[in-house]
C-alpha cells in the first residue's frame, strides 16, 4: 500500500521500501535547489513512487501541481527511440537497410550505406548540419530537409561515435515521416501514448489546451555561470570544464552539434520556454510532460499497464545490450554507448545493470528502465543544472537502486 509523504512540502506517495527516494526528492529541494519537480517510480506495472512539489515558477504564484508538466529536453529522444522500435517490430522499418531505402533523397554526399540502426545509434557521422537552418524552417520539413539530404558525413559512417544532439531528431523525424505520412509526434501518440493512456499528458508538440499545465523554465542563470561554468571554463579539469572548453571553440564537434538551428543553441536554451518551441515536432528535445507520464511510457515499453505489448519481448531485448560504445564520445567526451536510439550510460551512474536503458535530458530529466528489476523511472523539473549529469537526478537514481 502506498502511504503520503509526510513533508508539507512534498505531496504524493511512496510505497514501504522506497523512504529513500522521499529523502532524496526532498533533499533536493533543501541542498540542491530544486525549484518544482516530480518523480515516479513503477515496479512490475505498480507505482510505488509518485511524488510532486515545489513551484512552477520562481515568484511562487503557481504550486507545483499533481498535472503540472515540463519540457523534457533531450529525454525526447527516448519518445522518439519507442517510437521507431514500435514501427520495426510491426514490419514497416529494419534497423539493418539503409536510411535510403525509405527516403531515396538521403542517399546524397555519400550517405546511401548509412543504415537505420547507424544513425539511431549516433555512428552516422551526421551530428552537425552545415547548411543554415531557422527555426521559423522547423514547422515545414520541405524548408529544412534539402540541407540534411546535403549534409556529407563527417567521419567514416560506422566508424566512430558523436552525440547527434539536434540532428538526431531532424533524421529520425524524417524517417519517420517518409514510412509513415505523419510527424513523428503524431505517430509517437497513436503508438505509444494513447495505448498507455498518456495522451493528455505527455507530448511530443504540445497542444494549446495544455499550455497553463506547463512550468515555467529556469535554464542557468547568469550568477551560476560567473560562479560555476566560467571557472570551469577557464581551469577546471573536470568533465564539464572539458565540455565547456569545446563549446568555446566553434569548429568543435560539441559545438557544431548544438549550433543549427542557431535560436536553439546553447544561448537559446530560454526558448524552449515558449509556446512557439513547443507547438512544433522536435523529436530531440521538445517533449512535454510529468514524472508519472515519462515513467509510463518506459512501464509500458517493458510490458506494464497496456491493453496489448507496444512491442514483443523479444524486439525489446535487443535494446538491452550495448550496440554502440565509446570511451569518448566525440560530442559528449564522456564514455557513453547506445541501443536503437537509447542512452547506455556508465554503470555506475543511473544504473549498476548493464540491461538498463533510457535518455537522459539538459538540466537533469531522466526517463529510464530497468528490465531485470521490471522497473521504470521519471524524474521532470523547471530549473537546469550545469552538470553535464544532474546531481539531482543521479541522486534519485541511486536512491531507487538503493531500494531494490
Amino acid at each position: 500500500m502506498l502511504r503520503s509523504t509526510r513533508s508539507p512540502d512534498l505531496h504524493g506517495e511512496v510505497a514501504p521500501g522506497f523512504e529513500r527516494v522521499a529523502d532524496a526528492f526532498a533533499d533536493n529541494f533543501v541542498r540542491r535547489g530544486e525549484v518544482g519537480a516530480s518523480v515516479c517510480v513503477v515496479q512490475a506495472g505498480t507505482t510505488v513512487v509518485d511524488l510532486w512539489g515545489g513551484w512552477a515558477d520562481r515568484e511562487r504564484a503557481r504550486p507545483w501541481e499533481r498535472d503540472t508538466v515540463a519540457i523534457l529536453f533531450s529525454a525526447t529522444k527516448g519518445l522518439a527511440a519507442m517510437t521507431v522500435l514500435a514501427l520495426v517490430d510491426a514490419g514497416l522499418l529494419d534497423y539493418d537497410r539503409p536510411v535510403a531505402d525509405y527516403w531515396p533523397g538521403f542517399a546524397a554526399a555519400g550517405k546511401a550505406a548509412i543504415t537505420v540502426r547507424t544513425l539511431m545509434n549516433h555512428r552516422a557521422g551526421l551530428h552537425a548540419i552545415e547548411r543554415p537552418i531557422a527555426l521559423a524552417d522547423l514547422a515545414d520539413p520541405d524548408r529544412f530537409v534539402p540541407a540534411l539530404e546535403a549534409q556529407r558525413p563527417l567521419w567514416s559512417p560506422g566508424h566512430d561515435q558523436g552525440y547527434h544532439a539536434v540532428s538526431y531528431g531532424l533524421y529520425v523525424g524524417e524517417l519517420v515521416r517518409r514510412v509513415t505520412g505523419k510527424r513523428l509526434g503524431e505517430v509517437f501518440a497513436q503508438r505509444i501514448a494513447s495505448p498507455l493512456g498518456l495522451a493528455d499528458d505527455l507530448w511530443i508538440g504540445t497542444p494549446a489546451a495544455a499550455e497553463p499545465r506547463v512550468a515555467r523554465l529556469y535554464p542557468v542563470d547568469t550568477r551560476t555561470r560567473l560562479t560555476a561554468v566560467v571557472p570551469r571554463l577557464l581551469t577546471g579539469l573536470t568533465h564539464e570544464g572539458r565540455v565547456y572548453r569545446a563549446f568555446a571553440r566553434r569548429s568543435s564537434d560539441t559545438a557544431r552539434a548544438f549550433a543549427n538551428p542557431p535560436e536553439l543553441g546553447p544561448r537559446g536554451i530560454a526558448r524552449y520556454g515558449s509556446r512557439e518551441v513547443r507547438a512544433l515536432d522536435l523529436p530531440w528535445a521538445n517533449g512535454v510532460g510529468h514524472a508519472r507520464s515519462l515513467a509510463a511510457a518506459y512501464a509500458g515499453l517493458l510490458g506494464h499497464a497496456a491493453a496489448a505489448p507496444l512491442v514483443s519481448r523479444a524486439r525489446l531485448a535487443e535494446v538491452f545490450a550495448r550496440q554502440s560504445w565509446s570511451a569518448k564520445d566525440r560530442v559528449l567526451l564522456k564514455p557513453l554507448g547506445w541501443s536503437q536510439g537509447f542512452l547506455k550510460e556508465e554503470a555506475h551512474l543511473f544504473s549498476p545493470d548493464p540491461q538498463s536503458f533510457g535518455h537522459a535530458g539538459a538540466g537533469g530529466i531522466l526517463g529510464w528502465a530497468v528490465p531485470r528489476a521490471e522497473l521504470a523511472i521519471g524524474y521532470v523539473m523547471n530549473r537546469m543544472d550545469f552538470h553535464i549529469r544532474s546531481p539531482r537526478a543521479l541522486a534519485l537514481a541511486r536512491a531507487v537502486n538503493a531500494c531494490l
